[in-house]
């Protein structure tokens, strides 16, 4: 065969190869991304173990717009439970706040420049209607001053295990729009950032750590200073709540968002039969479309997914659960676990063959052998069951703690009390003999 006539069909080859890795890719791509959600970015989560269903582009890093007000919210919330700050607290409006709240084409209740108002008026206006100016008059009773406060929420934001984040302001908006009164050490066009993952993550402990948000981020409608002649209708910008325009029966939180920079995004949360999920899209193409791709991650949620005792307690695993004990009244002790092990499973999906338990002994309690000496205590930590997941497309956990979820210690079921010298001594003799009877039988069978 000629050269070239070789060359051809080396090169034929590898083009056939080439293009079958390219469709087998592409394929996998497709199936990945069953959802198909129309977001630059998305995520979604069950809000109890951080358990991750879906993501998409989850650490790219984008624009959240009033998404931040989460953070202001969960520093707000903190300040108030550790009793540095009261709802019932009066506010002096500065003129910075006065500025920004009267600018209408913004989300703002208009606060008047010499008028007092207490914590909680500001707090649901800045969580119903996601009131800029109120949102900035929070900061200022919490920390003296909005850069003070952006620090703190950069600080906590690391402290919470963020990633791929930066505040510049406490409102979300381009500090464009803050009349040159911006945070000290940001620019001028400057504007919040998180990923995905980062914003589902400010998400989680939010609801984990105050649960109460909820009671008003729920609030499709209320009267910002009802029965005064400053009296303003706020409307809930999450219009997915029940009575609202795109409403789902299931739906009672968090935070939407929206600049020319960030697009249209919004941070969901629903509940049904004791089991809540967190949503994220970001940059959708408009107003409508954030909530029909939550709706999408949601529905799929509720129709696929349940929790599940995947392994009970006191299980014991074939081969692993008898330990040998040495120096024991008892040659042996048996090892199980101590709690159930729950987490999210897709309907339909055979546990056995996708969840696999193994134990991890200490190696400080439990030779390589797989001995223990006595004495030994009943229900003595000696380990850890942990379970992995063997299937296809497993996105982990929002959280190191989350993992945790899918172990569970392992202890010993009964005492074991170490056996007296005579009781050694007479092994010792029976060992020895034994050992010499065996050496014997051993040598009379080599020579019949």
């Amino acid at each position: 065969m000629k050269k070239s006539v070789k060359n051809r069909l080396i090169l034929a080859f590898l083009s056939i190869f080439i293009f079958s890795i390219f469709i087998n890719t592409n394929v996998t791509s497709a199936q990945e991304d069953t959802l198909n959600i129309q977001a630059e970015g998305a995520i979604l989560v069950e809000a109890s173990t951080g358990k991750i269903l879906y993501e998409k582009n989850a650490d790219q890093v984008l624009g959240i717009a009033s998404m931040t007000k989460m953070m202001t919210e969960y520093l707000l919330l903190e300040a108030i439970k550790d009793g540095k700050i009261s709802w019932d607290q009066q506010y002096n409006v500065s003129e910075y706040v006065y500025k920004v709240s009267q600018n209408r084409a913004l989300s703002n209740v208009p606060l008047r420049r010499d008028g007092t108002y207490h914590i909680k008026e500001l707090y649901e206006a800045m969580a119903i209607y996601s009131a800029n100016g109120a949102t900035i008059a929070l900061t200022e009773v919490i920390a003296g001053s909005e850069s003070n406060f952006v620090k703190m929420m950069n600080e906590k934001a690391e402290e919470l295990g963020l990633k791929d984040y930066q505040f510049y302001n406490s409102t979300g908006l381009n500090n464009r729009d803050l009349f040159g009164m911006h945070p000290e050490g940001t620019g001028e066009n400057d504007e919040n950032v998180m990923s995905a993952r980062a914003t589902a993550l400010l998400a989680f402990h939010l609801l984990n750590d105050f649960p109460e948000i909820i009671e008003t981020a729920s609030i499709p409608k209320k009267l910002f200073r009802e029965g005064t002649d400053d009296e303003i209708k706020m409307d809930n910008w999450n219009w997915m709540l029940p009575g609202l325009v795109y409403q789902h029966e299931d739906v009672d939180g968090i935070k939407t968002g929206s600049t020319d920079y960030a697009g249209y995004c919004f941070t969901g949360t629903a509940e049904r039969d004791g089991v809540r999920y967190i949503t994220v899209v970001m940059k959708t193409e408009n107003y409508k479309a954030r909530f029909e791709e939550t709706r999408k991650m949601l529905d799929y949620a509720f129709s696929n997914f349940s929790i599940e005792e995947i392994f009970p307690a006191n299980l014991q695993l074939k081969d692993q659960s008898v330990l040998k004990v040495l120096k024991g009244k008892e040659d042996k002790v048996e090892v199980e676990t101590t709690e159930a092990i729950k987490t999210v499973v897709k309907r339909g999906t055979k546990v056995d063959e996708l969840y696999k338990p193994t134990f991890e002994f200490d190696k400080k309690k439990v030779s390589k052998e797989g001995e223990m000496t006595a004495p030994v205590k009943k229900d003595t930590k000696i380990g850890t069951m942990k379970v992995s997941y063997v299937g296809d497309h497993d996105y982990g956990f929002l959280t190191e703690e989350g993992a945790k979820t899918l172990q569970t210690d392992i202890v010993t079921k009964s005492d074991v009390e170490k056996a007296n010298w005579f009781v050694l001594m007479l092994r010792g003799i029976g060992g020895f003999f034994g050992d010499i009877w065996s050496s014997i039988s051993d040598a009379v069978k080599g020579i019949f």
